[in-house]
């Protein structure tokens, strides 16, 4: 679930520090308090000075050249409903996550904005090439749809796999002994997923997939969440790769996503094709981890 948060969060991490966007304008008081003041040029001149600072400048100039170029190809529609799907995700819990990593809601839906642009962004600079759909391809496998029932104990899985070898109605027991609130009310079925699924545990996918439709596991499956007692429903023909297209090129591109080499070179295309111009000197190499100094327009 950690996992699944800070991927959410943001490509680019965005420091809790905002510069002020009229720093360079002299002697205009942030604070004041006996004896003195600080102003906005010493606020500026510290900040630029502190790594916080120039993170928080390198993310508002990448944030700004991805809305620039590619802020077309993302929607309000598209940001609320990744939005909705987190916090459907951690319910009542949600707020307090939020708050645990430092975000509002308005913040956060500017991260979920962000990482739809940088998708975008990449589907647009790197192009799948059919080398690599045959590639992905032979490891790809296709829509499932299984039954499970997810209990504490190893005992407790192996007795209902004996119940159901002896007849045992699974509906009835996922209904009795399934801990999974979200299926045991319906015969522990769960949405359909196939190789490229990111939600579901890797050794469950790994068992699902070696069963035949009605075939159920001869032995618990051990996951992060308990142990599984799992019936497939259906496990259609692999097919062709022509069918399966749109869902290997998202697994490719879902790769790539996480190659951090990768998308440096995306946000490095990106900053070049904006003509960045830095006119503070002090701030030349602040986006030195993408592009260098060289390269940005005087």
């Amino acid at each position: 679930m950690k996992k699944t948060w800070k991927k959410a969060a943001t490509v680019l991490a965005f420091a809790g520090i905002a510069l002020s966007a009229t720093a360079c304008s002299g002697g205009k008081a942030v604070v004041t308090y006996k004896g003195g003041k600080i102003t906005e040029s010493q606020y500026y001149n510290k900040m630029k000075e502190s790594q916080a600072g120039q993170s928080t400048l390198a993310s508002m100039i990448v944030s700004d050249a991805l809305e620039s170029q590619y802020g077309k190809d993302v929607t309000q529609k598209q940001v609320d409903k990744e939005y909705n799907k987190y916090k459907k995700q951690y319910g009542s819990q949600f707020d307090s996550v939020l708050e645990q990593n430092g975000m509002t809601a308005s913040t956060f839906k500017d991260n979920l904005k962000t990482n739809l642009l940088t998708e975008a962004a990449l589907k647009h600079i790197k192009k799948i090439t059919p080398a690599q759909e045959k590639k992905a391809w032979k490891n790809y496998q296709p829509q499932v749809t299984v039954q499970h029932i997810l209990v504490s104990k190893k005992s407790t899985a192996e007795d209902i796999i004996k119940q159901l070898k002896d007849g045992g109605d699974f509906k009835k027991l996922a209904k009795k002994y399934s801990t999974d609130t979200a299926t045991k009310n319906y015969a522990g079925k769960l949405p359909a997923f196939d190789s490229t699924d990111s939600t579901l545990d890797s050794s469950f996918k790994t068992a699902a997939f070696k069963l035949k439709t009605g075939e159920i596991t001869t032995t618990p499956v051990k996951t992060q969440y308990g142990y599984h007692v799992i019936k497939m429903i259906k496990h259609p023909a692999k097919g062709t790769l022509k069918e399966h297209k749109k869902q290997i090129d998202n697994q490719i591109y879902q790769s790539m996503s996480e190659d951090q080499s990768v998308m440096r070179s995306v946000i490095a295309t990106v900053l070049k094709r904006a003509d960045v111009s830095i006119k503070d000197k002090d701030l030349k190499n602040v986006l030195s981890q993408y592009v260098s100094s060289d390269s940005l327009s005087k």
